[in-house]
């Protein structure tokens, strides 16, 4: 049975690169893996087929040489791949090699993956809760964190006084062991030492050879003025202890800024809303308004209405990141006066009937008209 073309087994044309090689190879090759397929024989010829043709494509002296003669030029010069086998150009399968069995079997074959050591510690997080004035002014605050500490009695090495971890004697302190899969050998995490060459056979009494134990520590967290809401703080060296020795991961404090009863935030600007007495919008007057800095006179001029913004410059808040404070924007609402006296009731009925309508009301008898327009001149 004649050979199929190698570039057609692995879908690409004849000037494609070394690159896209490789990639069109690692596509047929995980698609067609043996142990993806158990017992399929199709597929295990397909694969097989695949690695053949990128065996001599891979390598730039066999497919200038295939490229030349075809199948014969490179069959004479390798003796033929036979069975399954693998020829010659077993150096550059090994770069693919380990990418297929990478993905396969996790954490990368092919003798590529190192033996376990030292690793960083975890990063922590923990979510502070600050009131709007401390965010704005800025404060110190306790906080108490749970975290995997080194251990101080055998100093982080999970060994017993006295003691020291051992050669593991299933992967000889290299850390890898090697399996067999289907019919490659792949290099694997020794599952003995999960990598790391040693083992403990005499573990300490407080950390049971872990080398780190659960400890709550208490914290001192500076928060600077002007933090808002998804803002955080990084406290370098504070998170989880490392392993076998490793650097400490950090802790990232996540700021949360509770609602406020008076003001919102936004950015750098501060909202809110001041009720006025009708009287005082209609004549004017001056109403107390409150900051963070204390309370200012605000001038209320006559004929305000409800829904009026007034901007008091630089009453805000500075960011954290520096620039110019922000404005505190007060929404003026009128306010309804409720419990009424009958006195009251009967000098505001008065009142009413001294008003003389569009010169008074001008809004409300605008629209009417437009009631009037939209319904045509019925009568309302």
């Amino acid at each position: 049975m004649s050979k199929r073309d190698y570039y057609e087994v692995l879908g690409v044309d004849r000037e494609v690169s070394e690159k896209d090689l490789k990639k069109a190879y690692r596509r047929v090759a995980m698609k067609f893996h043996p142990d993806r397929n158990p017992d399929d024989k199709e597929a295990e010829e397909k694969f097989k087929e695949a690695t053949e043709a990128y065996e001599v494509l891979g390598d730039s002296q066999k497919r200038a040489l295939y490229d030349q003669y075809g199948h014969a030029g490179v069959d004479q010069q390798a003796g033929g791949f036979g069975g399954g086998g693998f020829g010659g150009g077993a150096g550059s399968f090994s770069d693919i090699f380990g990418d297929v069995f990478g993905d396969i079997f996790g954490g990368g074959g092919g003798g590529r993956a190192g033996r376990g050591g030292p690793a960083r510690g975890s990063d922590l997080r923990y979510n502070l809760e600050l009131d709007l004035e401390d965010a704005v002014r800025g404060t110190t605050v306790k906080i108490r964190v749970p975290a995997l500490v080194s251990c101080k009695t055998c100093d982080g090495s999970g060994a017993k006084s006295g003691s020291k971890p051992m050669t593991c004697t299933t992967c000889g302190g290299i850390g890898q062991v090697r399996m067999q899969q289907g019919f490659f050998s792949v290099q694997q995490t020794c599952p003995n030492c999960r990598g790391k060459g040693t083992i403990i056979t005499d573990p300490c009494g407080d950390c049971h050879g872990h080398g780190r134990v659960e400890e709550t520590k208490t914290l001192s967290v500076k928060v600077p003025a002007g933090v808002d809401t998804g803002d955080r703080i990084r406290l370098s060296g504070e998170g989880e202890a490392g392993v076998d020795g490793g650097p400490t991961g950090d802790l990232y404090v996540q700021v949360s800024v509770k609602e406020h009863e008076i003001f919102q935030r936004d950015g750098r600007n501060l909202y809110c809303e001041v009720p006025v007495n009708f009287v005082d919008a209609a004549l004017g007057g001056e109403i107390d308004v409150p900051t963070l800095d204390g309370r200012v006179k605000l001038k209320v001029p006559a004929e305000t209405q409800t829904g009026k913004l007034f901007r008091l410059r630089n009453k805000g808040v500075t960011s954290v990141r520096g620039g110019a404070p922000g404005d505190l924007l007060c929404r003026v609402m009128v306010e309804t006066p409720v419990n009424l006296s009958n006195k009251q009731k009967d000098l505001l009925k008065e009142f009413k009937a001294s008003m003389e309508g569009d010169k008074n009301s001008p809004k409300q008898n605008s629209w009417f008209e437009g009631m009037k327009n939209f319904f045509g001149d019925m009568k309302l």
